[in-house]
């Protein structure tokens, strides 16, 4: 398999497993063997491929043997059985196949010196087959090297130790698949060409790295966040697996504040999961969750964080967007609201990244405090950003902003944009039912 059909396909081999359409129609052996590697593929997959990346020193190889492990798991568990530790197997098998793949490449005396090489470094793998290292932190970092163009580092995380494929990171970055695949290619041949490697740097070098593994780690969580009631499982394990990436970034910086804020802000959001949708599994904004169904011991332990991050003397994009979520916490579970103090956090958080989303919210949040006029007018300020055109969540504030300010018709337009744009059908039939009230009396505010 080649390296570029690898970047076009991307992330865990689940992903890329051609299903029959009705499972029913598979043996029970074969259905059974799918789901087992699915379900490796969701949990392992970074794992497998950070082990076989630091050995063979090749993103692209450790790829493509992973890829034909999962290709003979599908042949051999059918007929032999599902192997009591999966990974294990999957390892050993990637392994041979990197070292053939090797040996397919080279010739003469230096393939031999390689080969020799290879074989020692991944033969120490049969020792710890029960408990496979895990070095996703090492291999993120490695991805996040000066070396590597500033641009493609968090996307080159997303796509090589999350998992998440070529289509899905050229979405969440408004590019196209292809382009995005040729930019992946790039970066892994810059990788092997200049030698970077996978370890965890030193202590004074680990800084300069962090930024673009954060911004990867969010968003693999937001990804799994687009899930609220947690029934996809793909989406589920990757936001638990961003969790836990962001803890062990906590306990490997415990003086970054940085990683602090991020661990914090996200734990704050899968607090209130159970509370995103009701009975009916209707979508519930924040200001109208009970927060007695929120996860108490994720608040507390998001406070502390935010509390031991601020004693650090730094501030971050991430310490504010935390900040911000333990503000609407307060204000939810205590109705006292301190609007001045969220418009000035979102003022910091708009110098620091410039985002017109950040703009959005901070345009919501100016209504409470001054008015819809003056709110308007502020996100008239970035309304001409290209991005902002097809982000339902511009066009649900406008339509609200335009409501308190007693303009129904263009409200109404607003609203049928966001409805459009709304992949989700509970927050469709949820916007919907907003634009349908503006034919009686004005809409009570949602918080941003």
């Amino acid at each position: 398999m080649t390296s570029s059909a690898n970047a076009e396909r991307g992330g865990p081999i689940a992903l890329f497993i051609t299903k029959p359409k009705g499972e029913s129609m598979l043996s029970d052996g074969t259905a059974k063997a799918q789901r087992m590697a699915e379900a490796v593929a969701r949990r392992s997959y970074g794992k497998l491929i950070a082990y076989l990346a630091l050995h063979t020193r090749d993103v692209t190889q450790a790829e493509d043997a992973l890829s034909e492990a999962f290709a003979s798991a599908l042949a051999d568990w059918p007929l032999n059985g599902c192997p009591l530790n999966p990974e294990a197997w999957l390892m050993a098998v990637a392994r041979r196949k990197a070292i053939d793949a090797a040996r397919r490449r080279e010739s003469g005396e230096a393939a031999g010196e390689h080969l020799h090489l290879l074989a020692e470094e991944l033969s120490a793998m049969q020792t710890a087959q029960e408990d496979i290292p895990d070095h996703r932190l090492a291999l993120m970092l490695a991805c996040a090297h000066p070396a590597i163009e500033a641009g493609i580092r968090s996307p080159l995380i997303l796509q090589v130790v999350l998992g998440l494929n070529a289509a899905r990171i050229a979405s969440a970055f408004r590019t196209s698949p292809a382009a995005m695949s040729k930019r992946l290619v790039r970066a892994k041949e810059k990788i092997n060409q200049s030698g970077i490697p996978f370890s965890i740097p030193e202590r004074e070098d680990m800084p300069r790295r962090l930024e673009p593994v954060l911004d990867a780690i969010y968003a693999a969580f937001s990804e799994g966040w687009t899930d609220p009631g947690g029934t996809d499982a793909a989406r589920r394990d990757l936001a638990e697996e961003a969790l836990f990436l962001a803890r062990l970034l906590t306990n490997l910086l415990p003086r970054e504040p940085e990683p602090q804020g991020l661990l914090a802000l996200m734990l704050y959001a899968e607090a209130r999961r159970c509370a995103r949708r009701n009975a009916e599994g209707e979508y519930v904004p924040l200001a109208e969750q009970d927060p007695s169904l929120w996860n108490e011991a994720m608040i507390n332990e998001a406070e502390l964080l935010l509390r031991h991050a601020s004693s650090l003397g730094s501030i971050g994009r991430y310490q504010l967007e935390g900040a911000l979520q333990s503000a609407h916490v307060h204000r939810c579970r205590t109705g006292d609201a301190d609007w001045a103090s969220v418009v000035r956090l979102y003022e910091a958080l708009w110098l620091i990244t410039g985002s017109p989303v950040v703009a959005v919210n901070r345009a919501l949040a100016i209504a409470e405090l001054k008015g819809p006029h003056l709110a308007l007018q502020a996100m008239q300020e970035v309304a001409d950003d290209v991005r902002l055109k097809e982000y339902q969540s511009y066009w649900a504030a406008r339509a609200e902003l335009l409501v308190k300010a007693g303009e129904y018709t263009e409200a109404g337009n607003a609203y049928e944009i966001a409805i459009g744009l709304e992949p989700d059908p509970a927050v469709r039939r949820f916007l919907q039912k907003r634009q349908a009230a503006l034919r009686g009396s004005p809409l009570p505010s949602r918080q941003p």
